[in-house]
């Protein structure tokens, strides 16, 4: 039996469905980090931190740390999926649903995708459908998270704020988000422009251009 079948096995033997796992995926307890590029270091001090709101909106908006978590905050539990073939169930995460944050400005109707912009100039691409509402447990289909396990996010994992969308492959919850820019059509981020998917759906296996 190879590594990826007896991983499945062991799911079964602990009572969790193996459907969970995306194909190509195996299971672990473990939060490993990958990432492009240093880890941003602020100090503890995020009093010039700011995060721009941009693209076809009625108005750009440019939010402090505190005015950003004066927003309404959510709590959701779910399952993870890295495109590296780890996947982590049951991961509960805090922030402030996306759309709490597009209640800030209209959004324009031409609008269908979201650009999330990170330190240092990282990107990443996702369908404006696939952030807003809930999913079928009426938790926020996508979050600017700011905890993780009831802890700050780690700098590893992307303090002080993360885009977290969990359905779809773990590169798309861009780390060290600096803003949002809403787009008409779709245009390729960072890792887009390197070989990786557009979509990234994990149940898919849409990991690379052509999957």
């Amino acid at each position: 039996m190879g590594f990826f079948e007896k991983n499945r096995e062991q799911l079964i033997e602990r009572g969790i469905d193996p459907a969970r796992l995306p194909p190509g995926q195996y299971f672990t307890e473990r939060f490993p980090v990958l990432h492009a590029g240093d880890v941003p270091d602020y100090g503890g001090d995020l009093s010039g931190w700011s995060f721009r709101l941009f693209g076809l909106v009625g108005a750009d908006k440019t939010l402090s740390w505190d005015e950003l978590m004066a927003l309404p905050s959510a709590d959701v539990t779910v399952d993870i999926h890295c495109v590296t073939k780890w996947s982590k169930f049951d991961t509960v995460w805090t922030g402030i649903p996306f759309d709490e944050v597009m209640k800030l400005t209209p959004i324009d109707p031409a609008a269908t995708h979201v650009m999330c912009h990170s330190e240092y100039g990282f990107t990443a691409n996702i369908p404006l459908e696939d952030c807003i509402g809930t999913d079928e447990r009426g938790q926020p289909r996508a979050l600017l998270a700011h905890h993780y396990d009831g802890q700050p996010l780690e700098p590893d994992h992307g303090y002080p704020l993360r885009f977290f969308v969990p359905h779809l492959y773990f590169w798309k919850s861009a780390k060290w988000l600096r803003g949002l820019e809403l787009m008409a059509g779709d245009r390729p981020g960072f890792w887009e422009e390197n070989g990786y998917h557009l979509y990234g759906d994990p149940f898919k296996e849409q990991r690379f251009w052509g999957d």
